[in-house]
């Protein structure tokens, strides 16, 4: 345990003193909310995330016992954007990522993963998909913008980042309409609803998860309206009937093993917060991926 109260960490995520770019794991802010269609704000959240991520730093991870201290992970800041400009702040942002080793990235809203995957397919083609949201992702545009925080994967599937077949979307619930399902379907994805996640068991959840993402490279992407908003009021686009933290941190540590080459958790809106818990939220869940990941990110 630290000899530092919580309160006093520093102000990197879990308080990570190491900024080096070639760490095993590294963490990097996305200030980016142009892609908003609802209630912006998002481009505030990684610092939010990174001081929520205090609540985190005493004591060990709970299920899988790592340390922070002894992973060899690092926060090496915010992305530059392109303030103002989509289409350039996306190409900045892949032109960043595409330099780490393995990426956690704090949004940000959900337009930055459309980035990061192009970065990542550089590297290692078509990947896996596990999404958690509350809305598929897949429109052609959100509402008159070609590149939105609601069309990442429709590009992302155009564009050959992703292979439809090994991509699942768990905690789907948003109003929608019928041809997008049915696009989105027609082209492989497995959609798994919040109902459903309600309906049956964390582990059989990551049982689907595991039959469909199979064993090759994998990419994360956690959109915290995925979660209730009474776990994450925080949210440009809250959607009722969500699944609950506790679900979702369940189904997390029921995946260990899987290829994942990078991870997103996006759309925390820090002026909707209440008391931290969408912030909090989101940095749990980067810590439970990165905890998945600690027997091959030890210093």
């Amino acid at each position: 345990m630290s000899t530092v109260p919580t309160f006093a960490t520093r102000p990197s995520f879990l308080g990570i003193e190491h900024s080096s770019s070639d760490a095993a794991i590294c963490i990097a802010g996305i200030p980016f909310d142009l892609g908003t269609s609802n209630r912006p704000g998002a481009r505030f959240a990684p610092a939010a995330i990174r001081q929520a991520s205090r609540m985190l730093v005493d004591g060990d991870h709970p299920a899988s016992w790592a340390e922070i201290e002894k992973l060899d992970l690092a926060d090496i800041g915010d992305f530059r954007i392109a303030h103002g400009d989509i289409a350039g702040s996306l190409a900045k942002i892949e032109e960043q990522a595409v330099a780490f080793r393995h990426l956690v990235a704090l949004g940000g809203d959900h337009t930055i993963t459309l980035a990061l995957l192009r970065a990542l397919a550089r590297r290692e083609g078509p990947l896996g998909l596990l999404h958690f949201d509350g809305h598929v992702d897949t429109w052609p545009e959100s509402f008159g913008l070609v590149f939105g925080h609601g069309s990442p994967f429709y590009h992302a599937i155009e564009e050959g980042l992703i292979d439809p077949g090994r991509t699942i979307q768990i905690g789907i619930r948003s109003p929608l309409h019928r041809d997008i399902f049915d696009w989105t379907v027609g082209k492989g994805v497995t959609i798994v609803s919040a109902e459903e996640v309600h309906e049956t068991s964390p582990q059989a959840v990551a049982e689907r998860i595991r039959a469909v993402v199979g064993t090759e490279p994998a990419y994360l992407s956690f959109d915290v309206d995925a979660l209730d908003p009474a776990f994450a009021p925080g949210t440009g686009t809250p959607e009722v009937g969500g699944i609950a933290t506790w679900q979702a941190r369940a189904i997390l540590r029921r995946i260990a093993g899987l290829n994942f080459a990078g991870m997103d958790v996006v759309e925390v809106s820090p002026p909707y917060d209440v008391a931290e818990i969408t912030a909090l939220a989101a940095a749990t869940m980067a810590w439970d991926y990165i905890a998945l990941l600690a027997p091959h990110a030890t210093r």
